[in-house]
């Protein structure tokens, strides 16, 4: 159990037993909603209360209220990795309810249903075997309706104890007092309940729904579990030792002793402990549990690593500088859990629907038993009409609908490195028709790169790049690191320098291997009497027009030639806008920068140059973002650096880099873990399928009780069948939600 400060306030996290229905989840919101300062959200798929309340609130009170309604409360267990997770003792004890029930009482409903084998005195076998069904294997359900009877409460086990105790009651008063217990009774099994009133027996009413009830619900609650298995899978990624680096000795230690500023060693094939920065080695690492990337990662000293991903090549070692709750993988974890808190608008239209649902279905069984009455039905027929609406009234479908697939779908985005703020987001991307792309960072690689080089007659290009190489090595300039990068890359270790020297804001200058090195704007070289012959003049027109920055380079004092750097196109983004097309949005570009450089760039990613808004201010973007709101535009800004956050926060939908700041991460509403835009389009892509997943089950789950309930009034319908339609409609929506583990990225 966790508690944060927040305002005045603190969080704690509980976890729920013995709800059977989404009634029990709403019921013990209210409960606890009711207690003053105090917010809770109880979900019925997860099992777990998330409540918020005034600093000195004991947490001992919050689990006295959950008590009091009828339910039980605890910190959360840490449970196990991964889909193939043991069962836990609850559900272990589900499943052998499930066996003994069904083993006695199979052989209840096939003497019910086939006169060939009803001996003369198969009714009294088929009572005893249905008694221990009854009162045994379905207590659980009986004993949950009694608690909340004397709560003044009703939940889905109130509809269905109702429903199998009226069935075996009227059974045993028919066997002892009526005619039924009679030697060489026989009846045979409809579909619509039997109109006879001789003294019929319905024992496989109350067997074959006790079945089906428990047999869904260890369904149901095998598939709830698969449905966490990302979530569990992702919380159990990190290591559990590391060898920490002590005065030059490896020592084995648990990775929670492991602290900030400890260096420790990664061998190949062992998961980095903790968020860190490489101090020795190079390799390779997969980091497709946070990023979803399949390609390993080239890594050395000075590049940052991240808990949970493997190291796939050399030993390193790692100063950590991230442990514990600090991690990204743990802050990843900490997003999809508090996604799965909220509720989307659907859900919160079905949770006022099943608070009244088990009320107003017993009031309808009640019009049911005496409508069929007052029609001049037997009493058998009308009883067991009602029963039928009992039993297939379930509102669980409807809990079930929109936390199941919220737990499957923000666990597979988190595979894929798409982290889920809250349901309400799922909405927000259904409505969005124009997506706003920040340029440096997003769709852009967010860093100057050496992209071109252009050559005076006579010069070797290796003998440019090595002596500006040379040069630029010296100075910190980002435009200086960009062109040590690619002549590194090229030519491989730079020379040494002398006679260092820096002209503010224009250029450097040196002696490399004893030649006079100029290397800086082309006015810097006109300053110093070193003239452009035409053709590198013409390059310089032509660089800067495509939106580049152009560095011109003497050797001995003669003009040798240009090296172009520019903020490099990421990859994907061309390839991105046009999938964000096909998703029927509108791309647009805002950048800071110049217009020169904002329309090059938009040319080369497939964006309308009439789209594009260059030259604003953070707080212009934001300006910006109204302006297309008020045209009656829904605007989505995808962003990464701090002065994105504001547009982020403005949006009706904000998507932010995770390889940006912080305080863009927080921002937005969805974050992309990897660096690449395509994984925006993958963001939309899953959380409208995960949206559509919820409303289908939402529907299917109306449907199914808008069809039912009229047949099972009508007399139309024998309550075995609603039972098993009543464990099916759970089951379908859990395994419906279940399709979204399915999902494939774009480039994938």
């Amino acid at each position: 159990m966790t508690a944060t400060g927040h305002d005045a306030s603190e969080r704690v996290e509980l976890a729920i037993s013995g709800m059977t229905c989404a009634s029990c989840a709403n019921r013990i919101e209210r409960k606890l909603n009711k207690l003053d300062g105090v917010t809770a959200s109880v979900n019925y798929a997860t099992e777990k209360a998330s409540v918020r309340f005034p600093a000195g609130t004991a947490v001992g009170d919050l689990v006295s209220v959950v008590r009091a309604a009828g339910y039980d409360a605890a910190p959360p267990r840490p449970e196990s990795a991964g889909a193939d997770v043991p069962e836990d003792a609850e559900t272990e004890q589900l499943r052998l309810r499930v066996v003994v029930a069904a083993a006695l009482g199979v052989p209840v409903v096939v003497l019910s249903m086939v006169p060939a084998l009803q001996y003369p005195t198969w009714q009294w076998l088929a009572l005893a075997l249905s008694s221990v069904v009854v009162w045994v294997c379905g207590w659980p359900i009986h004993r949950a309706a009694a608690v909340n009877l004397r709560h003044g409460s009703s939940t889905m086990d109130t509809l269905v104890s109702m429903g199998v105790l009226v069935a075996y009651l009227w059974s045993v008063w028919a066997l002892v007092f009526g005619e039924a217990g009679a030697v060489g009774m026989r009846h045979e099994f409809s579909v619509v309940p039997r109109q006879s009133t001789t003294g019929d027996v319905y024992l496989e009413v109350a067997v074959g729904v006790t079945v089906f009830l428990l047999l869904g619900r260890w369904l149901e609650a095998r598939s709830k579990r698969r449905a966490g298995a990302a979530l569990r899978a992702l919380l159990a990624l990190g290591a559990k030792d590391v060898a920490v680096l002590r005065d030059g000795r490896e020592e084995r230690v648990p990775v929670e002793r492991l602290r900030v500023g400890d260096p420790f060693v990664v061998r190949p094939g062992e998961r980095i402990a903790a968020d860190g920065r490489v101090d020795e080695g190079t390799s390779a690492v997969d980091r497709s549990v946070v990023t979803g990337e399949s390609v390993p990662e080239e890594v050395g000293p000075g590049d940052a690593v991240v808990g949970g991903t493997v190291n796939v090549g050399g030993r390193l070692v790692v100063v950590a500088t991230g442990v514990g709750a600090d991690t990204q993988l743990s802050r990843m974890a900490a997003l999809v859990e508090r996604a799965q808190e909220g509720k989307a608008e659907v859900q919160r239209l079905a949770d006022r629907i099943s608070a009244v649902f088990v009320p107003v279905v017993v009031v309808l069984a009640a019009l049911t038993l005496g409508g069929w009455l007052l029609a001049g039905r037997s009493l058998e027929f009308a009883v067991i009409a009602a029963v039928a609406v009992l039993v297939i009234a379930c509102p669980c479908a409807l809990g079930l609908a929109t936390p199941t697939a919220l737990l499957v779908g923000t666990g597979r985005g988190a595979q894929l490195g798409v982290l889920v703020k809250g349901p309400e987001v799922l909405e927000s991307t259904r409505r969005i028709d124009t997506v706003v792309l920040d340029k440096t960072g997003t769709v852009t690689e967010g860093r100057m790169r050496l992209v071109d080089v252009v050559l005076a007659d006579g010069v070797r290009r290796v003998d440019l790049l090595r002596a500006a190489g040379a040069v630029e090595n010296a100075s910190e300039h980002p435009i200086a690191s960009a062109i040590v990068r690619g002549a590194g890359a090229e030519v491989g270790e730079l020379p040494a320098v002398s006679d260092f020297a820096s002209t503010e804001g224009l250029g450097v200058s040196g002696l490399v291997d004893g030649r006079a090195v100029l290397v800086g704007r082309p006015r810097l070289l006109g300053q110093r009497g070193v003239e452009l012959p035409p053709r590198l003049a013409d390059a310089v027109g032509e660089a800067e027009r495509a939106g580049r920055t152009v560095v011109a380079v003497s050797l001995d004092g003669v003009a040798s030639g240009l090296l172009a750097v520019a903020d490099a196109v990421r990859p994907s983004s061309a390839a991105a806008v046009r999938r964000l097309r096909e998703l029927g949005l509108h791309p647009v570009l805002l950048t800071g920068d110049n217009a020169t450089v904002a329309r090059a760039v938009a040319a080369e990613v497939g964006i309308d140059a009439e789209d594009v808004i260059a030259g604003v201010l953070p707080t212009e973007k934001v300006d910006a973002v109204r302006r297309l709101q008020e045209r009656g535009r829904v605007v989505a800004v995808v962003g990464d650096g701090v002065n994105d956050a504001p547009a982020l926060a403005a949006a009706d939908l904000g998507i932010a880099m995770g390889t940006g700041a912080d305080v863009a991460i927080e921002a937005g509403d969805l974050t992309l873990v990897r660096g690449d835009l395509v994984a925006a389009v993958d963001a939309i892509r899953l959380a409208r399928r995960t949206l559509a997943i919820i409303r289908g089950n939402l529907f299917w789950a109306f449907a199914y009780n808008v069809a039912g309930l009229p047949l099972a009034a009508a007399g139309l319908l024998n309550p075995v069948l609603a039972g098993a339609a009543m464990a099916f409609s759970s089951v379908f929506v859990v395994s419906n939600s279940l399709r979204l583990r399915s999902f494939r990225p774009t480039n994938g």
